[in-house]
């Protein structure tokens, strides 16, 4: 990323396909979204709080806040946690929770907001900085939560002002309101048991204090779910996370290879890998994730059923495959450790992408 003075790094996030930037400089975390507690007379927009390392943290949703119509939660939602004015600058962290400084004490003001996915850092040119249209609206100088929009690419994106998503005489104005408060309601009533035990998990992992010493030896895992089961794959090689574009088939390719997805300009191949953990492969849907991985130099797509969570394992915490897994998919596996009441397999992806099962073998 480009550091020069004449340009902007902004964080770019999306929410139902929209996407949106935010100065980088003001983000100090990005997590999975956790269970959140009810927060007493806050505004509707603000749907919770939860528990970040001993600081207190009040969680917005963004479709609230524009006025828009709220949206059912998922699992693979995040928080993009912002230091609001007054706090110290600190750089992005894409690595989540266990890339926190140790020992650093909590943020004077923080805001968590609710989106759908992070994509990327960027640094953006002063020069590709716009301000924003203002719309005339009656008794309104300005925009209300975009102050400058951004040409990114071919597209122009609306760059979010986080001083101006919390107005204090608005907040005020609203949690005196009889509209009915945040407080009220509990968190995603509709969620099912899995996703409400997943979220409960996720909140007690961001409970615990974590210091110099445990970072280190501490293990990155990305928890996916692939035919119902739990698979913990290292997250130093996976790039990122998307939902599923549109998929253009490769001619004489076996089911295992689903095709070719455009992702921002990168070709990637999707390899479903059911096959080489000896489970029957299964039609792609529009709720479907693409996990990215990057190994060496492979790019590869890795279509799973929901990602659940990011955590960090000790390596006491792993135990050996046991001996009823069929012997041809132990040798993808690393170990087993326990996650959400059942068990978490932790995949070898180097050995699986390399598997005789997955290669395709062209003949000349």
């Amino acid at each position: 990323m480009d550091e020069s003075s004449d340009a902007l790094a902004l964080l770019i996030f999306s929410l139902h396909g929209a996407r949106y930037g935010v100065e980088a400089h003001v983000v100090r975390e990005i997590l999975w979204l956790p269970e959140l507690a009810p927060l007493a007379e806050a505004p509707e927009y603000i749907v919770g709080m939860f528990n970040f390392r001993g600081a207190i943290v009040p969680v917005m949703d963004l479709d609230r806040r524009f006025g828009h119509r709220p949206q059912r939660y998922c699992l693979t939602d995040m928080v993009i946690v912002l230091e609001q004015a007054g706090a110290g600058k600190r750089p992005v962290k894409l690595g989540r929770s266990a890339d926190a400084v140790a020992g650093a004490p909590p943020a004077p003001s923080l805001l968590g907001v609710i989106v759908n996915e992070v994509q990327d850092v960027r640094s953006i040119a002063t020069e590709a900085l716009a301000a924003a249209p203002v719309y005339g609206r009656a008794g309104e100088t300005g925009t209300r939560f975009a102050s400058r929009v951004a040409k990114v690419d071919a597209e122009i994106m609306p760059l979010l002002d986080h001083a101006l998503l919390v107005r204090p005489a608005e907040f005020i104005k609203e949690s005196s309101a009889d509209t009915g408060w945040a407080g009220h309601r509990p968190f995603c009533p509709e969620a099912t048991p899995e996703e409400r035990a997943i979220w409960r998990e996720r909140a007690r992992n961001l409970l615990r204090p974590i210091d110099d010493q445990d970072v280190a030896g501490l293990i990155p895992l990305a928890v996916v779910g692939l035919s119902g089961e739990y698979f913990g794959v290292d997250l130093q090689v996976v790039r990122e996370f998307a939902d599923l574009q549109k998929v253009t088939p490769i001619p004489c390719c076996p089911e295992h290879i689903i095709g070719n997805m455009n992702l921002r300009g990168d070709i990637v191949t999707l390899v479903d890998i059911r096959r080489a953990l000896q489970m029957p492969i299964v039609s792609a849907h529009k709720t479907t994730q693409v996990m990215v991985v990057h190994l060496d130099n492979l790019l590869v797509g890795v279509p799973v059923d929901a990602v659940f969570d990011v955590l960090y394992l000790r390596p006491s915490d792993i135990t050996t495959v046991p001996a009823a897994v069929q012997s041809e998919s132990k040798a993808y596996l690393k170990g087993t450790a326990p996650y959400g009441g059942k068990m978490l397999s932790l995949l070898d992806l180097s050995k699986i992408l390399a598997s005789p099962d997955l290669v395709v073998h062209e003949e000349v």
